[in-house]
């Protein structure tokens, strides 16, 4: 397994974790230490195909990428198609392109005001819409900005993540009777 390091415009293609700290250390801004080398080992050694990135200051980030190629060339030319072993996550499911009808459910925590103390409380709410939409994602999205529309929904209510268990999905199909 060879090793692509990037950090802004200085990019490099290792081929030993030993190749990658060279690199890192000639950076003046990364600090090298025993914890920075001691996860990088890790992650090299195990089966995560994602790519990984270290913070280094403020938003400044350097990315390292496991991968097949054998230099740095193929690397650049296989692009996407070095990655098509990696898993695709629960996002990327959703996000499939697949029109048609879906029924969409929704667990939220809904803002309902108490009149006697003048607060409020969190209710769980539970929401279902059939909801004529591009991919699950879509769905999502379209069910949520319907729920925030609505003048009866305290704004402050509580949406849950279309990857948590609050959310499901049918697809239907393009035609329901």
């Amino acid at each position: 397994m060879n090793l692509y390091l990037r950090y802004f415009d200085s990019e490099v293609f290792a081929y030993s974790i030993d190749e990658a700290f060279d690199f890192l250390q000639s950076i003046p801004e990364v600090d090298l230490d025993e914890f920075l080398m001691s996860d990088i080992v890790q992650y090299v050694e195990s089966n995560n195909m994602y790519p990984k990135r270290y913070k280094v200051h403020g938003k400044a980030y350097f990315i390292i990428i496991k991968t097949t190629a054998s230099c740095m060339e193929e690397f650049k030319s296989n692009g996407a198609l070095a990655h098509d072993d990696v898993p695709k996550t629960k996002v990327d499911v959703f996000s499939e392109f697949n029109p048609g009808w879906y029924d969409g459910s929704i667990m939220f925590k809904r803002v309902i005001p108490i009149p006697q103390t003048q607060k409020f409380q969190y209710v769980d709410t539970f929401f279902v819409a059939r909801v004529k939409a591009l991919s699950k994602l879509d769905c999502y999205n379209k069910i949520i900005d319907h729920l925030r529309s609505r003048n009866d929904i305290d704004s402050r209510s509580q949406f849950p993540s279309i990857k948590g268990r609050n959310f499901e999905c049918v697809f239907h199909g393009m035609d329901i009777e």
